[in-house]
């Protein structure tokens, strides 16, 4: 049968998490993975049509809808923004050549996940945001919230100021 998708897939394994309509969080790992779409190795796999996020590590927060179920996990349709599928297809294009020709993470800085991850955005105007840092070096922060922030946005993370 011929390949019907509008993304081609790259076979990557990313480690992650997801969070169903029931805002329980699961495990996960992706098998294959394109701008538009997302295959992964789940335990539980909820219903066609339901809404997911998940959180991968190197790409960060996704939504999309739970396509189809499969024996060992779910395929989800990513929701995004041009400009989001662009930067997935990126990051897809640097994890797969980075596999291929054994580079090391292209990072000035170790980054590691802190023990404590909850933490506030503070914006200019007094507003606040929660927020979960998904892991910190000396030079930035990858870091979750339920909001789309601007790209070169002024924010401070806990006490760190920072831009987006």
């Amino acid at each position: 049968m011929a390949e019907q998708r509008r993304h081609t897939r790259v076979a990557v394994a990313l480690l992650g998490r997801y969070m169903l309509s029931d805002r329980q969080e699961y495990p996960c790992q992706t098998i294959d993975m394109s701008p538009g779409g997302v295959r992964l190795t789940c335990a539980v796999g909820g219903t066609v049509g339901e809404r997911i996020v998940i959180y991968l590590e190197h790409v960060g927060r996704i939504e999309g809808t739970v396509a189809r179920i499969l024996p060992d996990g779910i395929a989800v349709t990513i929701n995004a923004t041009t400009h989001k599928r662009d930067k997935i297809a990126s990051q897809l294009t640097w994890l797969a050549n980075r596999t291929e020709l054994g580079l090391p993470e292209d990072r000035r800085h170790e980054r590691v996940v802190p023990r404590r991850a909850l933490t506030t955005l503070h914006l200019e105007g007094g507003r606040e945001i929660a927020a979960r840092i998904v892991d910190i070096s000396l030079s930035g922060a990858a870091v979750a919230c339920e909001v789309d922030l601007p790209l070169d946005t002024s924010l401070t993370v806990g006490r760190t100021p920072g831009r987006v």
